[in-house]
């Protein structure tokens, strides 16, 4: 009977946000919202990055790539999540939600490797300005592009190997909003230590070690400016990584109070709200702090919407 348990687990059962209808409504409803807010926002940017020249440059670049990557993070989640709170509660099959994992580590890695490659370049711009285009080419930043995403998809894939190895022994009621790997260890009979080892060999460091390197880079870049005698040269030196910091400390931020902080203190609710934050209101926030602290998007929106009305006169 125990093995028969051990096999019989084909689908889980996503509990969500359980409450009454008018919450799971309203909840629904605002999910939705910035659901439309954030596909719109990134797309926004990735078409002003293509279509602008004087957006042609590697910063752009991985702006547009980090866009991409926070519209395949919420199309991963949100659509099943929509589908849970309006029906309070949903299925999902074992390959699903497999599959569902396998893709949202391999957004997360990505993003946290991409985070610090734009570190980087930051670091090679400021602090080296004079081999600043010999060095960031437009083949180079593909490449470090092409290796983000492999490293983060060959770990989120060796996560995943892991994960599937696990028994769940008849338990397949996930108390959470999506297929994650806390929640599933939780539910687990099986022994999670090689799971729990694994993340401390291999994921932990992928965040570390990021967060190492971004703090040697502005490290450096601070020293480079404040080495800058005039004012307006050491304001537009700062303007241009800021948006970058609060990006890369709201990421951060949400990661490490999810899967570093210890959580045994925490309701369920709350771990749901924090998982909402770096898979809903991050990737909204991303393309707004681009925008809105950032010249030459600013201008790159203008020169479309003048494109646009010129075109719609002319038409007319």
């Amino acid at each position: 009977m125990q093995e028969n348990n051990v096999t019989d687990v084909v689908e889980f059962v996503l509990l969500g946000f359980q409450g009454g209808p008018q919450l799971r409504i309203s909840l629904l409803c605002l999910l939705f919202v910035l659901f439309c807010l954030t596909i719109c926002g990134n797309l926004l940017i990735i078409t002003l990055v293509s279509t602008s020249k004087n957006l042609h440059t590697p910063m752009y670049f991985f702006i547009s790539q980090l866009s991409i990557n926070d519209i395949l993070l919420p199309l991963n989640i949100v659509p099943n999540m929509l589908h849970i709170l309006l029906n309070n509660g949903g299925t999902i099959t074992y390959i699903g939600c497999m599959t569902q994992f396998l893709f949202f580590a391999s957004f997360e890695m990505f993003e946290c490797l991409l985070l610090t490659v734009m570190s980087y370049d930051r670091y090679v711009a400021i602090c080296n300005p004079l081999r600043y285009t010999i060095i960031m080419t437009s083949g180079y930043c593909v490449r470090l592009v092409a290796i983000s995403w492999l490293v983060g998809f060959s770990c989120a894939f060796s996560d995943t190997l892991t994960i599937s190895r696990l028994k769940f022994c008849g338990h397949n009621i996930i108390d959470h909003l999506f297929c994650d790997f806390l929640p599933l260890r939780e539910i687990s009979c099986s022994d999670t230590f090689p799971l729990k080892l694994q993340v401390y060999l291999l994921s932990i460091p992928l965040s570390i070690i990021p967060v190492t390197l971004i703090v040697i880079c502005y490290v450096n870049i601070v020293r480079a400016i404040l080495r800058i005698s005039s004012n307006i040269s050491r304001q537009k030196a700062f303007s241009t990584c800021s948006s970058h910091l609060i990006v890369v400390f709201i990421y951060f931020l949400t990661l490490f109070s999810v899967y570093v902080l210890p959580t045994s203190g925490q309701s369920s609710d709350m771990n749901k709200i924090l998982s909402l934050l770096y898979t809903v209101f991050t990737p909204l926030f991303n393309p707004i702090i681009y925008s809105l602290r950032n010249k030459d998007i600013k201008k790159a929106v203008q020169q479309n919407i003048q494109k646009y009305v010129q075109s719609v006169v002319i038409f007319s």
